[in-house]
């Protein structure tokens, strides 16, 4: 991200301070003059940035905004250590005033983020039906039949889940029937080991 940023960016400030004539070689100089060493200095303040938030991360023994604000202090404190402590101290205080502007908007964004998108539609037997009858899935597949009570007992479920959480079970009709079910399944035959002997 450094390197590309700034290639972009030092080839346009070439760019424009070139003479008439070597516009695009000043532009391609200047980036690659100095679009490295912006690169450098990327690399190392997000090696930084990530170290110092790891660390806030595990010490406090939680995930939350807390860790990236310390980590941009942090990091901003370490990388103007030698200025002396009042420079440090400034830059600390920038870069966790940076991080904390970048969490706020990231949690702002987040919790405005589900007003903006359209509602869910809800467990609709009807859209469930007119998918399966063609109106969704990938074209040029054959797409799976399903009968109208499986769909029914399908959206019967009040989650997203379909009921897999707290489903009530549905009594069976006793006979004959449900036991050969079952023992048919134990009669079907087990796939093949698997021989890993080289031959």
């Amino acid at each position: 991200m450094g390197a590309v940023g700034g290639s972009v960016y030092h080839f346009f400030k070439g760019l424009h301070n070139s003479p008439n004539g070597a516009r695009i070689t000043g532009g391609m100089q200047a980036a690659r003059m100095n679009a490295p060493r912006l690169a450098g200095s990327f690399a190392v303040w997000g090696t930084l940035f990530s170290t110092f938030h790891c660390t806030s991360a595990y010490v406090r023994r939680k995930e939350d905004p807390w860790n990236s604000i310390i980590g941009g202090a942090a990091t901003g404190g370490f990388l103007s250590m030698r200025q002396g402590v009042k420079a440090s101290g400034r830059s600390a205080l920038v870069g966790g005033f940076f991080l904390a502007l970048i969490e706020g908007a990231g949690l702002m964004a987040n919790r405005f983020a589900p007003q903006m998108l359209p509602p869910l539609p809800a467990d609709d037997p009807n859209m469930a039906a007119a998918i399966s009858m063609g109106g969704g899935g990938f074209p040029g597949l054959p797409q799976p039949v399903v009968s109208p009570a499986e769909v029914v007992s399908s959206s019967s479920g009040g989650s997203w889940f379909g009921g897999l959480f707290g489903k009530k079970e549905e009594k069976k009709p006793s006979g004959s029937a449900g036991m050969s079910e079952i023992l048919e399944s134990f009669e079907a035959p087990s796939p093949p080991i698997p021989s890993f002997d080289f031959k």
